[in-house]
C-alpha cells in the first residue's frame, strides 16, 4: 500500500507499530497490528498490548525527494487480501482517500519530477507485453523523447528572442535579422522534427502492435503455417478441406513486436449459384469473415499450395495485396524437387515477395519469420520515437506551423506575423512534454492509468 501526502507519515505509524523511526531512504520493519478500530488506539502503551497478524516493511521517503515530491510511505505486508483491506480501510478511517487512476504519477508531473511523455512511459512500461515495449518504455521514461525534442526548441526560442528584439528595439540601433537569416535558422528546425515524425511509424507499432492474417484457399495449409508461427497446435489441422470455419486468433511477440496472428477459413474460387447454396451456412459466414479479416490487416500473408497451379481466386487475391505489406508463404515446398521450377506458383506472385516454406518440416519457417519482422518494422529502432497519436499530432503541428513561418518570411510578411507562426511551433513543442497542455487532455491522459500509479 502506497500513501502519499503531508500526512503519509503519521498515518503510517497509526497503521503498524514500527521498530525504529522512519527514515528517508530506509526501509523499517513493522507490526501489523489487529485493531478492531484505530480510533480506540490513542496511546503507545494500549499499542504495544495488541496482538500482531503480520509484518511488514516500511519504506518512507520525504519530501521533495520522492516519486511524487510529497512525503511518500510504502507498506508491503506479505499480500493476504484481508491484512491488506484491514490496512486500506483503517487509512481511510485515519483521513487518507482511495488515489484516483494516476494520480501518483499526476502529482510527479505537476510537481515537475516529470514531464508528460515521461508520465506517458509509466502507463507504456506498466503494461508493456514484449521486452522491446518495456525498453522502448524505459527509454522515454529516461527522457529520450524529451532530450529529442530540446534542441529544436532551443534553436526555436534563439530565433524568437532575436525576432522579438529586433521589433522591441529597432530605435535603437538593434540590427533587424535579415530574410536570408530567419530562413536558414528555420531549415535547421526543420530536418529534426521531420525525423522525428517519421519515427512515429516504428514507434506505433512497437507500442500497440500489429495484425497479420494468414489467407488462402481449403487445405493449402493455413493453419498449420499458423501454428508454426504460434509455436503450438492452436488451430485445428485435418487434410479436410475447409476444416477452419472461423477465425482463429493468438498474440505473439516477434522480436519484441506483438503481431496479433489471424487464421482464415479458406477461400472458395467463385463459386456458382447452386454451389454456394450447397456450402453450410458456418462456411460461408468463415468465408465472409475471411474477407473481413483480409481487408483489417496491416499485414497479410497468402498461402500457396507448391504442388498445385495457381486459380483465379488465388490470382484475384496476389492483385488485391500488390501495393500492401504482403507476403506470399509458398507451403509444401518439401514435396517438389525445384522450387524455382518454371510453372510453379512462385513464378506468378508478381510484385508480391515468396518466400518457400513446408509447415510440415518447418523448413523456410525461420525465413517466413524474419520477413515478416522486416515488412513489420521497416528500419531499425531509435532513442526518443514517436509512440502515441498525440505525440505525431503534436510534431506535425509543429512542422506545418514552422513551414508557415517560412512561407511568410519568404514573402517578406513582417516580423509579427512571423513570430505567431513560430509561437505556434513553440505551443505544439510545449503540448508534447505538457507544458502547454489544457486540463482536460492530462485528465484524458491519466485516467487511462491503473489506480495506484
Amino acid at each position: 500500500m502506497r500513501l502519499s501526502g503531508p500526512q503519509a507519515a503519521s498515518i503510517a505509524a497509526q497503521l503498524v507499530r514500527l521498530r525504529q523511526p522512519l527514515e528517508h531512504g530506509r526501509a523499517r520493519l513493522a507490526d501489523v497490528l489487529d485493531v478492531p478500530d484505530a480510533a480506540d488506539v490513542r496511546v503507545e502503551g494500549e499499542r504495544a498490548s495488541l496482538e500482531r497478524i503480520d509484518e511488514a516493511l516500511v519504506t518512507f521517503f520525504g519530501a521533495p525527494h520522492s516519486y511524487t515530491s510529497e512525503d511518500l510511505v510504502e507498506i508491503a505486508a506479505h499480500g493476504s487480501p484481508v491484512v491488506l483491506e484491514m490496512l486500506l480501510n483503517r487509512s481511510l478511517e485515519l483521513g487518507a482517500r482511495l488515489a484516483e487512476p494516476g494520480e501518483f504519477t499526476q502529482r510527479a508531473f505537476l510537481a515537475g519530477r516529470l514531464d508528460l511523455t515521461q508520465a506517458e512511459a509509466v502507463r507504456d512500461l506498466i503494461e508493456a507485453q514484449t521486452l522491446t515495449q518495456a525498453r522502448l518504455a524505459a527509454s522515454q521514461m529516461g527522457g529520450a523523447l524529451s532530450r529529442r525534442v530540446e534542441p529544436v526548441k532551443q534553436g526555436l526560442v534563439e530565433l524568437i528572442a532575436l525576432l522579438e528584439a529586433g521589433i522591441d528595439f529597432a530605435e535603437d540601433d538593434v540590427d533587424v535579422t535579415p530574410a536570408v537569416e530567419i530562413a536558414r535558422r528555420i531549415d535547421e528546425l526543420t530536418p529534426p522534427l521531420t525525423a522525428l515524425k517519421a519515427s512515429f511509424a516504428r514507434g506505433r507499432i512497437i507500442h500497440d502492435g500489429l495484425t497479420l492474417a494468414i489467407v488462402g484457399r481449403p487445405n493449402v495449409g493455413k493453419s498449420s503455417i499458423f501454428n508454426r508461427l504460434v509455436e503450438r497446435d492452436r488451430a485445428i489441422v485435418t487434410a479436410t478441406p475447409g476444416t477452419t470455419r472461423d477465425t482463429v486468433t493468438e498474440r505473439i511477440s516477434l522480436d519484441g513486436i506483438p503481431l496479433e496472428l489471424v487464421d482464415t477459413a479458406g477461400l472458395r474460387e467463385g463459386l456458382g449459384e447452386g454451389l454456394r447454396d450447397s456450402l453450410e451456412e458456418a462456411e460461408q459466414l468463415g468465408i465472409h469473415r475471411s474477407r473481413e479479416a483480409l481487408a483489417d490487416a496491416a499485414l497479410v500473408v497468402v498461402v500457396l499450395d507448391a504442388t498445385e497451379p495457381l486459380n483465379d481466386e488465388e490470382r484475384r487475391l496476389l492483385a488485391a495485396v500488390e501495393g500492401r505489406p504482403a507476403l506470399v508463404a509458398v507451403n509444401k515446398s518439401d514435396l517438389i524437387g525445384n522450387f524455382s521450377e518454371a510453372g510453379h506458383p512462385q513464378s506468378d506472385c508478381t510484385g508480391v515477395p515468396a518466400v518457400a516454406t513446408s509447415a510440415l518440416t518447418g523448413e523456410g519457417i525461420p525465413a517466413l519469420r524474419e520477413r515478416i519482422l522486416a515488412l513489420a518494422t521497416g528500419g531499425a529502432s531509435e532513442p526518443g520515437m514517436l509512440t502515441s497519436l498525440r505525440h505525431q499530432q503534436a510534431i506535425a503541428a509543429a512542422i506545418a506551423a514552422l513551414g508557415d513561418a517560412a512561407q511568410a518570411n519568404a514573402a517578406s510578411i513582417p516580423y509579427e506575423m512571423i513570430l505567431l507562426d513560430l509561437y505556434r511551433v513553440l505551443w505544439a513543442l510545449d503540448s508534447l512534454t505538457g507544458q502547454t497542455t489544457p486540463d482536460d487532455i492530462l485528465n484524458l491522459i491519466f485516467s487511462t492509468f491503473c489506480i495506484g500509479k
